[in-house]
C-alpha cells in the first residue's frame, strides 16, 4: 500500500533502529559482493547517532558502500527556506519531505540551553482556529524518522551548543499520532542520549493518549494547551473538548502526574476579550491548582485568518497576578520567534520558496468570541 493510502510517508535513514540498520547494511552487502563484518553497524550507528553524519560521508566505512548505502538510507527533509530571527538566536526550516508534504521546525537557543520544536504531523486536524497550523488542515502523520531527523539537523546547527530539550510543539497534535510519536521519544532519549526530563509532549487534550503516555516507561513531560478552562468557551476555541470535556481532562491529568511524578503544565494563548478576563483567570486557577500545574502564559501570536488579536500587555499583567492571588502558578512565556512566523500558534507550512501564501478565509467562531 502507498505512503499517500495510508497516510504515511516511506522509510528513511531514521526510521531504521540499530537492528534496522543492520539489516540495510546486510542488502547492500549482498548487492554490492562486499564482505561487511558486524563491527560495520556499529560504526554506522555511531556515525548516524553520535556523530550525526550522513551516510554518504562516514568515512569510517568502506568507500565501495557509501553511495549504496546513501540510496538505501535516503534523508527524510529537504531543507526548502529558512529564516533566522531574534538576532540569531532563533532559526525555522521548512522542510519538504520525500512526497512533497511540507514541515517546519523550530530551533530556540537560550542562555543555558538549546531547545528545539518538532512537528508531528503535515497540518493538523484538530481545528483551533486561532492556531495557523489548525487552519491549514491536515496533510498526514510523520514518520518516526521524520520527527527524529528534525532534532538532527537541528543538533547540526546549533553546532557546539548541545540542543538539550525537545518539546513536540510543532505543526500537528503528537498525541493523534501516538505510535510513530513515541517511538520518536525512545529513539531520542535511547539513541541521541536525550533525558526524559528535557522530552515535552504537548496535546490539546487527546484523554486516551494522555493515558497511554502516563503508562509508559520513560516519564516525559506532559502540557496541555489549555486556553480555556470552562466548557463551553473551550468547545469552541479547541474543538476536541467536545469528545474529551475538562472534567475527563483533569482525571487523565492527574493520572499522569501520579503515575510519572512530572510537574503538568498548562499553554493559555491569551486572546484579547475572549479569555483573557479576570474571572477566566479565576476559572483557570480553580482548575489548575488541584492538579499542581504550572501555567505558561502566551499572549496570542497574530495568526491569519483570526479575527481577534492577542491580549495587551497590561491585560497579561492582570491575569498572571489574579492566577497568583488564587494560588494558581503562572508565568509569561517569553515570545520568541514572532518575527519570523516561528513563535507559538504561528507555524503554517504554506510559504514554499519563500513566499507568503497570503490570508486563509477563516470563519470567526460562534458570536462568543466576537470581541466588542
Amino acid at each position: 500500500m502507498s505512503g499517500a493510502a495510508t497516510g504515511i510517508a516511506g522509510t528513511s535513514r531514521y526510521d531504521h533502529d540499530r537492528d534496522g540498520l543492520a539489516d540495510v547494511l546486510a542488502r547492500v552487502a549482498d548487492r554490492t559482493g562486499t564482505s561487511l563484518p558486524s563491527y560495520r553497524v556499529d560504526q554506522l550507528w555511531q556515525g548516524m547517532y553520535r556523530d550525526l553524519v550522513a551516510p554518504e560521508d562516514l568515512t569510517t566505512l568502506p568507500k565501495a558502500i557509501r553511495p549504496e548505502l546513501a540510496a538505501a538510507l535516503p534523508a527524510a527533509l529537504v531543507e526548502d527556506t529558512r529564516s533566522v530571527g531574534d538576532a540569531g538566536q532563533t532559526v525555522k526550516w521548512l522542510f519538504r519531505l520525500s512526497d512533497g508534504s511540507l514541515v517546519e521546525t523550530v530551533l530556540m537557543h537560550y542562555d543555558q540551553r538549546s531547545t528545539v520544536c518538532v512537528s508531528t504531523q503535515a497540518g493538523c486536524a484538530m481545528a483551533c482556529g486561532f492556531c495557523a497550523t489548525g487552519q491549514m488542515g491536515f496533510d498526514r502523520h510523520l514518520t518516526t524518522g521524520e520527527i527524529v531527523e528534525q532534532v538532527v539537523r537541528a543538533q547540526v546547527e546549533a553546532g557546539d551548543r548541545r540542543v538539550s530539550n525537545v518539546v513536540f510543539m510543532g505543526m500537528g497534535e503528537p498525541l493523534a499520532n501516538y505510535d510513530r510519536t513515541w517511538a520518536a521519544v525512545q529513539r531520542l532519549h535511547g539513541d541521541l542520549g536525550l533525558s526524559a526530563r528535557h522530552l515535552t509532549v504537548s496535546t490539546v487534550g487527546i484523554v486516551p493518549g494522555i493515558r497511554r503516555l502516563a503508562a509508559e516507561a520513560l516519564p516525559v513531560n506532559l502540557a496541555v494547551s489549555l486556553h480555556a478552562a470552562d466548557d463551553e468557551l473551550r468547545d469552541e476555541l479547541v474543538p476536541i473538548n467536545r469528545r474529551y470535556p475538562l472534567e475527563a481532562l483533569a482525571e487523565a491529568c492527574a493520572e499522569h502526574v501520579a503515575t510519572t511524578g512530572r510537574r503538568l503544565s498548562f499553554e493559555w494563548a491569551l486572546i484579547h476579550d475572549v479569555n483573557d478576563r479576570l474571572q477566566d483567570a479565576a476559572r483557570l486557577a480553580d482548575y489548575a491548582r488541584p492538579l499542581g500545574a504550572h501555567v505558561n502564559l502566551i499572549p496570542l501570536n497574530p495568526t491569519p485568518g483570526w479575527p481577534t488579536r492577542g491580549s495587551s500587555p497590561e491585560r497579561v499583567r492582570a491575569f498572571a497576578a489574579e492566577v497568583s492571588a488564587r494560588g494558581g502558578n503562572a508565568t509569561v512565556r517569553r515570545t520568541r520567534g514572532t518575527d519570523i512566523d516561528a513563535a507559538c500558534g504561528q507555524l503554517r507550512a504554506d510559504r514554499a520558496g519563500g513566499g507568503n501564501a497570503g490570508a486563509v478565509a477563516v470563519a470567526p467562531p460562534r458570536g462568543k468570541l466576537r470581541p466588542g
